[in-house]
């Protein structure tokens, strides 16, 4: 008995029934002519940004800035003698001096009101703190306990050449005080004992130590209002000594000369 045919409805045996148009089989379409030619396909264009590019920001003038020159003009001012002690001096008539206004002027004297250095008078400005021999002979006592314990135990610790290096720092104290100058002598004196002090890598004594320092100097009341030239070139020569001593490993000179240093510092 022969076999029934197919019907019409379903595929006839042999031949392939083409899949459904999709989407995907168009798209495979259209990039087969590009495939076939060996083109590589067309890139998309780009996204324009969504934000246009910030432009560079214009140089600020930090007031902070200001503030610390007027500062450091004002510290040197007081260490030299040239604000006098138990004298008042107004914000305004300072920023007319230095050619600024009030307002980093009074920062800088806050600042100083903080260290002791001034007092502020209501309505009027502050006023620089009078001291005397007592107070000078108490911080010196004070930087002696503090620095002294520090220096011998650095001597027996840090190597030579590490004492080389703070040569220059020594030898510009000597070149300071030769020139007579309180304040310029101020500045290289601290940043000797600052970097002796350094070497022992606790920056909380480092400033302590150079904020007892700092009042140290400042001009007594009277006569006399500042040590002289030979004072100072003294005190230089004292600190070349002191850094030959540290770089032999002398711990006993040391003692001496640290100790005869802070029975005359001022």
């Amino acid at each position: 008995m022969p076999e029934p045919r197919a019907g019409r409805s379903g595929p006839r045996p042999g031949r392939l029934v083409p899949e459904p148009r999709t989407e995907r089989n168009r798209a495979d379409d259209d990039a087969a002519p590009q495939a076939r030619s060996g083109r590589p396909p067309a890139e998309p264009p780009l996204a324009a940004p969504l934000t246009a590019p910030v432009p560079p920001a214009r140089p600020v003038v930090q007031r902070a800035s200001v503030r610390g020159q007027i500062l450091d003009a004002l510290r040197t001012a007081l260490v030299s003698g040239e604000l006098t002690p138990g004298e008042v001096y107004s914000a305004p008539a300072l920023g007319d001096r230095f050619g600024v206004s009030a307002t980093p002027v009074r920062e800088a004297m806050q600042q100083l009101a903080l260290e002791g250095a001034v007092e502020v008078v209501p309505n009027r400005g502050f006023r620089v703190v009078e001291r005397g021999v007592r107070e000078l002979a108490e911080l010196a006592e004070v930087r002696a306990l503090i620095e002294v314990p520090v220096m011998l135990r650095l001597a027996r610790t840090v190597p030579a050449e590490r004492w080389a290096e703070l040569r220059p720092l020594a030898e510009a104290t000597v070149r300071a005080a030769s020139t007579g100058c309180r304040a310029t002598y101020a500045e290289s004196d601290r940043a000797f004992h600052r970097a002796v002090l350094a070497l022992s890598g606790n920056e909380q004594l480092v400033q302590i130590a150079e904020d007892l320092h700092r009042r140290a100097q400042w001009p007594l009341v009277g006569p006399p209002a500042s040590r002289g030239r030979a004072e100072l070139v003294a005190d230089a020569a004292e600190h070349t000594a002191l850094l030959d001593a540290l770089i032999a490993g002398d711990v006993d000179v040391v003692r001496v000369l640290v100790g005869e240093h802070f029975a005359g510092a001022s």
